[in-house]
């Protein structure tokens, strides 16, 4: 194995020879089974024309008419940012920033930073401070929650056809055909190939010999770092400055601290109301559930379903498959460790569209306010919610899923030995 072949598994911490896949093709861990790299014909043109025209549409959807609601012979248009200044407004700043960071600010960020690195790697150039910027998108890309967004305009245009006029607008489009574009542009971009043009991939720790020894990779860009064990106490990154730890510091108890912590917001978040809908100086208040029976009653039954399971169902499951992989690991099971690092990858990647509740409200509260015909208010449970959804993506993102194997290794070298 040479070193310009080897590579570690960000999932499993397997160490591995790489090796050149066909067009089209994507190399897996042979033993957890995660995505570690693949081929695209032309990504690097593909990926900045598709950035590029994401641009001219962020422009759009940010500064053309998102929707119109008409009722009594009055009308109300919103823009994208329109639900943030009413969060503002009502003093809800933590509302305010996360859907404002989560639908407009990341977005722009993650767009912008893509473009300063592809626009000179298209002409053969590192830019200055490469490697923190493709260390930065890779963070931001979890906390870009477009199309969960999206998601949320669709259920609030359905639960407000029935009582009023609504009228899309070129911003509501444009919005959606950007959504489209990203996602297009994302998946021409292959991050090993950005992170071999910024610099090499594996070195060695001074005084190595030539035995393969230990290793050490660098969970933010994959850089193996041979012959040692573990790096000294705040040993940077050769290519991306990240420190390298051989596991995420103290991930146990940071994750339980979180599961914890997000568990005990999600008894407000389900008791108080999340919204309150005032019609003619009467309140009605509204819960996560009162809201989906509210869509069941009015034969929304599949909205009333992806509501149910992004609001409801995607929350609990969360908590609880967190909490049972921290358990596994603190027990050193060695149970099915691959259906467990499966159970992570899908933890981490549902936990985004719980957003979709606080993204409908972020809509209802911009489009109905129309003094004493209607109103809709958001509430305290809204705000206990909002912080369930970000806690928990913070737990997934503290938790090292190498722990789960880890246990089966030691296991390995024992017998071995």
């Amino acid at each position: 194995m040479t070193d310009t072949q080897t590579i570690a598994c960000h999932e499993c911490g397997l160490l591995l020879r790489a090796c050149a896949p066909g067009e089209g093709e994507v190399a897996r861990c042979p033993r957890c089974g995660s995505r570690l790299y693949g081929r695209h014909r032309g990504s690097a043109d593909r990926a900045l024309a598709l950035h590029l025209t994401a641009v001219v549409l962020l422009i759009v959807a940010n500064t053309f008419p998102f929707m119109t609601f008409k009722l009594e012979g009055r009308s109300e248009t919103s823009t994208l940012f329109s639900g943030v200044l009413e969060f503002i407004k009502q003093d809800l700043w933590l509302l305010a920033v996360v859907v404002a960071g989560a639908a407009i600010v990341v977005p722009l960020m993650k767009l912008l930073t893509t473009l300063y690195l592809l626009i000179p790697l298209r002409y053969g150039r590192v830019p200055r401070y490469a490697a923190p910027a493709a260390r930065w998108v890779e963070l931001m890309h979890p906390w870009a929650m477009m199309e969960v967004f999206l998601l949320g305009v669709l259920v609030a245009y359905v639960k407000l056809t029935d009582l009023a006029t609504l009228e899309l607008g070129p911003g509501v489009f444009a919005f959606a055909a950007l959504i489209v574009v990203l996602a297009a542009g994302e998946a021409a971009i292959e991050p090993r190939e950005i992170w071999s043009r910024i610099g090499p991939s594996v070195g060695r720790s001074k005084g190595a010999g030539g035995g393969r020894g230990g290793f050490v990779d660098c969970h933010a860009c994959g850089f193996v770092l041979l012959g040692t064990e573990d790096p000294r106490h705040h040993a940077d990154c050769p290519r991306c400055g990240a420190h390298l730890h051989r596991r995420k510091p103290d991930s146990l108890t940071r994750t339980w601290a979180l599961v914890i912590t997000a568990a005990i917001l999600y008894i407000p978040a389900n008791v108080f109301p999340v919204m309150t809908v005032i019609s003619f100086g009467k309140g009605e208040p509204d819960t996560i559930l009162s809201g989906v029976k509210a869509l069941i009653e009015a034969d929304m039954w599949p909205l009333a379903l992806i509501v149910f399971f992004a609001s409801i169902t995607v929350p609990v499951l969360k908590l609880f498959g967190l909490s049972y992989l921290l358990i596994s690991v603190q027990r050193r099971s060695q149970w099915r460790p691959r259906d467990r690092t499966r159970l992570y990858r899908l933890v981490e990647a549902v936990g985004r569209w719980s957003m979709i509740d606080i993204f409908m409200i972020t809509i209802l509260i911009a489009l109905v306010k129309l003094g004493n015909i209607a109103t809709i208010e958001p509430g305290v449970g809204a705000t206990s919610f909002a912080g369930v959804v970000i806690i928990t993506m913070i737990a997934s993102h503290n938790f090292d899923p190498r722990l789960i194997w880890d246990r089966m290794e030691n296991s390995r070298l024992a017998a071995e030995s």
